[in-house]
């Protein structure tokens, strides 16, 4: 006969110490737990809830700059550096953590409009109105960690004069070259005083350009004549060009989707290309209620950030057409630049009002070290949050948003229009001939022409 007991050992229930946790043994049987989807919707709904109490996304503003911040460049060597230049020509290199001043590099006579670091965090290259390109010597890790601050003495490692005032720079990626804009592209050598090359397609000024991160060769640019163009180094001419109805104020490669960009466009929107097919866009990216004036991946290539000059700083999913984070002050003004930090944790933005504002990439994130327990909550929380997102009560607590009184008036008129201009079209439709009103989507209908 076969006695069948209930037997357990003491070493899976007995604590080595009176300082361990006891170990819980639980039966996940789904028959046993009838309310098991209720209780987790409820706590889905407490931690969206939470969500929203703890988020505190302003960390702190650095103040130092007499003018208006025009640009900004990250240090790809030092993960708490950064770097900004403002419309008096002066250009200074921050400690994000201490949020001061490390040193200063005096020199550019007028607005500096272009700042790049190169790959290993050695030299820095700045342009400006004052048709001058300038290289200078980063200081050593070491040193900016000391408490010692720059005494204003240092000289650039070299001046390059052009005949036009440039309005942009970006470095090579692991190269020793790097681009200005200006009347036209120019590629530069750090070691040579003229350009080595030089792209020119039309006669509109370029605004901005930006290497490709996975091609080191291939650049974008954007130019006032309303263009987006593609060069590769390695032969004579540009390659391709696409028009758009409004003007492009800065394009941003995905470091981990090297053939896809975007664009920070004047209509308030971005849009999303793949460099293959440029007659249509990926993605339109909504949100903005006024010209869009940069644009910054992060480097897990799955969200970006712009800057606008609605004065507000909106995060957006590589992939989603809606901002899923919008960050104001009452004291920020129209924002001018904007960067992730290397580590993907922080952005940092640059404004009209002379600061710099550091602010956390997840709003409600905690600071410092999470202990391993406090780390499988946060996840937990997460976890069923996305689980329930879809239910009405849930989304409304995730996506609702706090709104300056202009910026939600500017919403509700575009909204009014928008929908003003959708009727409109559908009444023509409707009164017109069979197919001879063709509905061209938002992604097509931007776009004026392609050039190659």
């Amino acid at each position: 006969m076969k006695v069948k007991v209930i037997s357990r050992s003491a070493d899976e229930f007995t604590r080595e110490r009176s300082q361990d946790l006891q170990r819980v043994f639980r039966n996940y049987d789904p028959n046993l737990r009838p309310q098991e989807k209720a209780v987790e919707y409820a706590r889905a709904l407490n931690a969206a809830k939470l969500e929203k109490i703890f988020a505190r996304p302003f960390v702190g503003a650095m103040d130092g700059h007499l003018d208006a911040i025009s640009c900004m460049a990250k240090n790809p060597n030092y993960l708490k550096g950064i770097f900004s230049g403002s419309m008096d020509g002066d250009i200074r290199l921050w400690d994000i953590a201490a949020r001061r001043t490390v040193s200063q590099f005096p020199g550019h006579q007028g607005a500096v409009r272009g700042l790049a670091a190169s790959t290993d965090g050695r030299i820095l290259v700045s342009c400006g109105t004052d048709c001058t390109v300038r290289l200078w010597n980063v200081p050593a890790p070491s040193i900016m960690e000391s408490d010692i601050s720059y005494d204003g003495s240092e000289k650039p490692l070299a001046v390059f004069t052009g005949n036009d005032a440039f309005r942009a720079v970006d470095h090579q990626w692991g190269g020793n070259l790097f681009a200005t804009a200006g009347a036209r592209v120019d590629i530069w050598d750090c070691n040579r005083s003229q350009p080595v090359n030089n792209f020119e397609w039309g006669t509109s000024t370029i605004v901005s350009v930006r290497f490709n991160p996975g091609e080191p060769n291939v650049l974008a640019s954007s130019g006032s004549d309303r263009s987006i163009a593609l060069y590769d180094l390695r032969v004579s001419s540009p390659a391709r060009k696409i028009i758009m109805m409004t003007k492009t104020n800065s394009v941003a490669w995905n470091p981990m989707e090297p053939v896809n960009f975007t664009a920070a466009n004047e209509d308030g929107n971005c849009y999303s290309y793949d460099a293959r097919k440029l007659n249509e866009a990926k993605c339109v990216h909504k949100d903005h209620v006024s010209a869009v004036m940069d644009i910054d991946y992060s480097p897990t290539g799955r969200e970006f950030v712009t800057g606008s000059y609605d004065r507000t700083v909106r995060i957006y999913p590589y992939n989603g057409g809606h901002s899923r984070e919008i960050y104001h002050t009452k004291r920020m003004q129209r924002v001018f630049c904007v960067k992730f930090s290397c580590d993907a944790s922080y952005i940092i933005s640059g404004s009209d009002d002379t600061n710099l504002r550091l602010w956390k990439a997840k709003a409600s994130e905690q600071l410092g070290v999470l202990l391993p327990r406090e780390r499988k909550r946060h996840e937990y929380h997460e976890a069923v949050k996305n689980r329930y997102k879809h239910l009405p009560e849930v989304k409304r607590i995730v996506r609702h948003r706090h709104l300056p009184k202009p910026i939600f008036k500017a919403i509700t008129e575009r909204r009014v229009m928008t929908e003003s201009e959708r009727r409109k079209e559908d009444r023509r439709r409707a009164h017109s001939g069979p197919a001879s009103v063709q509905k061209e989507p938002l992604r097509k209908r931007r776009i004026i022409q392609e050039v190659e």
